[in-house]
């Protein structure tokens, strides 16, 4: 969520794009005294927060101007079950913090990878359209 931005989640990527980058200005200013900062960057994962948060979607903009796309993002996201069990990121957590030399950043979770992987390498404009593309 740090990375790129769904339509209705501005609140909830904002949060997160203030994660990463404070995460990446402190691991700069700690460097000098042997402290390593380090981000994991979880996808989807197995928790109550898709419910909690469509439930709160509805109520905001179930009868307002974004009915529509507030219900297309609903249906998405009961349609997706592929998310990891908590205990994946758990065990990368625990990875991450017993290696010597941390890497800056770990990834792991439905999707994580992938859809780094396409909003490092496509425009903005192609990656907007296959988010929009998936609220149909």
């Amino acid at each position: 969520g740090g990375k790129m931005a769904t339509p209705l989640g501005g609140w909830y990527h904002a949060s997160k794009f203030a994660v990463e980058g404070l995460s990446d200005s402190l691991r700069l200013e700690v460097k000098p005294f042997g402290i390593d900062v380090i981000l994991v960057e979880p996808g989807g994962v197995k928790t109550e927060w898709a419910g909690i948060a469509m439930d709160r979607l509805k109520e905001v903009s179930g009868n307002t101007a974004y009915k529509d796309l507030s219900l297309a993002a609903m249906k998405l996201t009961e349609k997706i079950d592929k998310n990891v069990d908590p205990s994946v990121i758990a065990q990368l957590i625990k990875k991450s913090i017993e290696v010597t030399k941390p890497k800056a950043r770990y990834v792991k979770g439905y999707m994580a990878k992938p859809v780094l992987f396409m909003k490092r390498w496509l425009s903005d404009k192609m990656f907007d359209r296959m988010i929009l593309s998936q609220l149909k």
